[in-house]
């Protein structure tokens, strides 16, 4: 039986060898050590009950167990097994609670520690861990990432560049289904702001199969955009949709919200600039069954207001169905709504519905609700102050918030015959890889 290591292991357990330090290249065997931990005798007859009491005190590693056998005692025939403790939770008799100490002396089992000799390979070690023993001491660790099927994303710091491989082989070894993973560079500037993308470890597969909010989705990562964190998102927005309304997605990506709609009943039109985008929306389309509900379109987003939703629009108005336009690119979503300015010429005879758009940008303002209705409210030509209603999505950055803006179009910018042009289609913006969605 090992000695006593009073206060050593406790740092040990949960860090790797110091030899590791600086490690770029992964030599899992690098980081096997043995350490001693605390433990305590118990007779087979009370294993499971002991076992359940001390849950809380037991240790918890991957792939450790919690009993093994009293070697030093006797063969697997006898009557006694160590359970091991967590030397961070255990470090004499004493620091069992009441409940604890309570329960093992109505076992008959006395409190008396003893110490194993415990092997603690790299597959024990969390992923924290690892990298904490690895990179230079007292920078910042970053094991985040987000996951798209097999395939996990990451951004990145300068400082974690030297590592990079070992930092992706390691996100692989320790999330099983991941056996793709890819750094995010940090700007986008194309036409159709997707991520450049530099495979860190495994398969270089970008095609990904997900499954959203009861859907499922087939894309090329690196040529379309995802964003897994936008799911609750995807799902508030639908829910506002019901059967028989109709859904004008101007900016549909891959189809996350254009397919719920149609699978709830929506009549569906959904565009997309980038070809890539617009190929896999008719290929997930087609997956989910929809076809019959979804029209697609590979247009500028202008051209598809003033082209499809100018034409479609009279017919929908006119029904008792809400009318629902979603313009989800918040990088420049907000700069289109001009293109609803007189966008139907003369104000019909009868009464009509007026289209419900929900408009997404970012907003760096300490008031980025203001902001949001300001900005609407430029390029709209009219003001939306109390017309309108602005929600937090989710904050992309530090000071920089996604938000959210829902109004009706109003009647005096929908039925405007003032004809004067929208503005050109924007320069496509030098963006950071956060900043664009799907």
């Amino acid at each position: 039986m090992a000695q006593s290591p009073h206060n050593e292991a406790k740092p040990l357990l949960y860090r790797a060898p110091p030899e590791v330090r600086g490690m770029v290249s992964l030599d899992r065997d690098a980081f096997t050590q043995t350490i001693v931990i605390p433990s305590i005798r118990v007779p087979k007859g009370v294993l499971n009950k002991v076992v359940k009491s001390l849950r809380r005190a037991i240790v918890q590693r991957p792939g450790i167990p919690r009993v093994v056998q009293d070697k030093e005692n006797g063969s697997d025939e006898d009557d006694l097994r160590l359970v091991l403790l967590d030397p961070l939770r255990v470090s004499s008799p004493s620091s069992f609670n009441e409940a604890e100490a309570e329960a093992l002396r109505s076992f008959g089992v006395p409190q008396e520690l003893q110490y194993y000799n415990l092997q603690l390979r790299y597959s024990n070690l969390k992923t924290e861990e690892v990298l904490e023993a690895v990179l230079p001491e007292g920078q910042e660790i970053t094991s985040a990432f987000s996951r798209v099927g097999h395939i996990a994303h990451m951004n990145l710091r300068d400082h974690q560049m030297p590592f990079k491989n070992l930092i992706g082989q390691v996100i692989m070894d320790k999330n099983p289904g991941v056996s793709c993973v890819v750094n995010k560079t940090n700007m986008i500037d194309n036409t159709y702001r997707n991520f450049k993308m530099e495979l860190l470890a495994g398969e270089e597969n970008m095609v990904a199969k997900v499954k959203e909010n009861g859907a499922s989705y087939e894309f090329d990562f690196s040529r379309v955009y995802w964003n897994p964190r936008l799911s609750t998102e995807h799902m508030r927005m639908v829910q506002e949709v019901k059967r028989g309304d109709a859904l004008l997605d101007v900016f549909a990506g891959v189809g996350p919200f254009a397919i719920p709609a149609a699978r709830a009943g929506a009549t569906v039109l959904a565009n997309d600039l980038n070809p890539e985008s617009h190929r896999w929306l008719q290929h997930n389309v087609k997956i989910n069954k929809v076809a019959a509900m979804v029209r697609t379109f590979n247009l500028d987003g202008r051209a598809f207001i003033r082209g499809p939703v100018r034409q479609e629009l009279p017919a929908l108005l006119q029904a008792n169905a809400g009318v629902h336009i979603v313009m989800n690119l918040p990088a420049l979503a907000l700069e289109f709504l001009d293109s609803f300015r007189g966008l139907l010429g003369r104000e019909p005879s009868c009464d009509a519905n007026l289209p419900i758009v929900y408009c997404y940008g970012f907003s760096k303002d300490d008031d980025p609700e203001r902001d949001m209705v300001e900005k609407a409210s430029d390029s709209l030509g009219v003001s939306l102050e109390g017309r309108c209603s602005v929600y937090f999505v989710r904050n992309v950055a530090p000071n920089k918030d996604m938000m959210c803006v829902r109004f009706a179009v109003p009647k005096e910018v929908l039925f405007s015959t003032d004809q004067t042009e929208p503005k050109e289609e924007p320069a496509p913006k030098r963006q950071k890889c956060g900043e664009t969605t799907d």
